[in-house]
């Protein structure tokens, strides 16, 4: 089974994307940061979730990630799946802070419970099948909407959604072009997916 161990930014201000993530969400070693080579225009097409236990988590997390410098995309509110809030953060990556509770149960804390990475996928039946062949079996399925992988002790969750509808849920227009300025680093062996994303051999799997 292939895990993911971390996802890497490229980003034009290596060492301002530092100072951002360790004073918004207090990341380490599941997100690595290298200087951007590529141009990049408009949506991404990816995003990167944060999942919480409660509400005031969410709060607590958007509100210091706005006072590092990002931008509310989705204030924090409450839908049918919980709590959650939209923000783009200053080298541009789009990050959702949610839970699936409704109510607060103790004190508001940093703590991250699971990191979810979202790729935007033109045709997600056949991303699907592209995964499943390269070693991530599926977990849960729900048409050619919306694909959640299993993999198994890795520290991201990986999920494939339609780009425009992706990009609908963060706020932002689908188009863009250039450089998707994420790599992933993975357990298996180095590749490219059909809608552009590089896997990389994350330095945990590379160790003998």
């Amino acid at each position: 089974m292939t895990a993911i161990d971390a996802v890497t930014l490229e980003v034009t201000d290596p060492v301002g994307a530092t100072r951002f993530y360790a004073d918004a969400f207090g990341l380490d070693s599941q997100l690595n940061l290298r200087a951007a080579t590529g141009p990049s225009e408009g949506f991404r097409g990816f995003t990167l979730s944060l999942t919480v236990a409660q509400p005031a988590d969410v709060n607590l997390l958007t509100d210091a990630a706005a006072e590092a410098g990002a931008t509310v995309l989705k204030a924090a509110e409450k839908s049918m799946w919980g709590y959650g809030a939209v923000l783009r953060a200053p080298d541009g990556t789009i990050w959702k802070v949610a839970t699936s509770a409704k109510k607060d149960s103790g004190p508001a804390t940093r703590d991250v419970e699971s990191i979810v990475l979202l790729l935007g996928c033109a045709d997600v039946g056949a991303a699907k099948r592209f995964y499943v062949e390269h070693g991530l079996p599926v977990a849960r399925s729900f048409g050619r909407m919306y694909v959640e992988f299993e993999t198994g002790s890795g520290a991201i969750t990986l999920g494939l959604y339609r780009r425009r509808a992706l990009a609908k849920v963060a706020g932002v227009d689908q188009e863009g072009s250039g450089s998707h300025r994420i790599a992933i680093a993975g357990t298996g062996a180095p590749f490219t997916d059909l809608d552009g994303f590089a896997w990389e051999t994350s330095t945990l799997a590379a160790r003998p």
